[in-house]
């Protein structure tokens, strides 16, 4: 028969095992770290990228192409269209939408030009645009305010949220 282990030597061989337990744990978290990617941080060539969004949309919007207009919202039921006082949700509600104003035709479409203002990141995977938009060469012309809140995906980056307002009609002078 052995001799009992002290009551001292016991509370060291499990303070010892619970330490070599612990840092096998921190030395197994710490290797899993080094093997995650961080989250890209927001750069001057996703400003540019976002930029480049618009301008195509402009541009398909000017040949009178409103699906590739279109191609720079997500095509998605979450996207959110406000325009109007009115709310619009999903990619297809907001092409009929467009499509029943102004047709996909350059003769009804007109031309559209936007102005950017300012992109704000909101982290690495998104980001708020304000800018001014202006149509010329259509009955339905105007110009006005946009904010639109994109999203980094893996087609690149989409529009996920679109507020339009118009500017105010110009006062009408009555006649004597």
């Amino acid at each position: 028969m052995s001799a009992p282990v002290p009551a001292a030597r016991r509370s060291a061989l499990r303070l010892l095992l619970t330490g070599s337990w612990l840092l096998s744990s921190l030395a197994g978290c710490a290797a899993n770290a080094a093997l995650v990617t961080p989250p890209p941080a927001f750069a001057a060539e996703d400003d540019t990228a976002i930029r480049a969004v618009l301008a195509t949309q402009q541009a398909a919007w000017n040949r009178g192409d409103l699906t590739g207009y279109m191609d720079g919202y997500t095509h998605s039921n979450d996207l959110v269209f406000t325009s109007g006082s009115k709310i619009r949700r999903g990619w297809d509600e907001t092409y009929a939408k467009y499509q029943a104003r102004y047709g996909t035709n350059p003769s009804t479409m007109g031309q559209l030009t936007f102005e950017v203002l300012g992109i704000q990141s909101l982290g690495a995977e998104g980001a708020i645009v304000l800018g001014r938009w202006d149509l010329t060469g259509t009955p339905a012309a105007g110009g006005g305010i946009f904010s639109v809140a994109l999203d980094r995906t893996p087609d690149g980056w989409k529009i996920v949220h679109d507020h339009t307002s118009s500017d105010p009609a110009p006062a009408t002078v009555p006649t004597p």
